[in-house]
């Protein structure tokens, strides 16, 4: 199973006309490259969980690091052939007094979509969540396992 990563990151998401900034060597070489540009914040994208991938000879194990959510949060669906991931949260706080009122809010959100290998049962997914690690077991179909080798006589 191979998982590629796409995309060039620039400053201010596609806020900036990127005719510009994709042909101009400065901005490509140097810019783009630096901690500062690929940080988060700067490129308009929330913060992906990070994903390992263990391939055995009767599955693949998938594990996405998701702390802070629960079961219900999340929202997992097998279309077209991708396994599609995603997790909304939403917390909220309010704290009134006689002379002050304060609010707190937070939202993280995430979505990831995987390609499946066509060596994958959809119907046997298995998903867990447990200790902020949500986990899938992606069982291979019986002609995609790994077989034995025979030995074969010479006569």
């Amino acid at each position: 199973m191979s998982l590629v990563k796409f995309g060039k990151r620039r400053p201010f998401g596609n806020l900036i006309a990127s005719d510009f900034f994709d042909s101009d060597p400065i901005f490509s070489n140097r810019l783009w490259n630096s901690d500062i540009i690929n940080k988060d914040f700067w490129n308009g994208k929330s913060q992906e969980p990070a994903l390992n991938v263990k391939e055995t000879d009767e599955a693949y194990e998938v594990e996405l690091a998701a702390p802070g959510f629960s079961k219900k949060d999340f929202e997992v669906t097998i279309d077209d052939g991708c396994l599609n991931i995603s997790a909304e949260k939403s917390e909220s706080k309010e704290e009134k007094e006689d002379n002050y009122t304060r609010k707190e809010f937070s939202y993280n959100s995430f979505e990831k979509r995987l390609q499946l290998p066509d060596s994958v049962k959809d119907e046997d997914v298995k998903a867990t969540y447990k200790d902020g690690i949500l986990s899938f077991d992606l069982i291979k179909k019986e002609e995609a396992k790994a077989k034995n080798p025979k030995r074969i006589e010479i006569s």
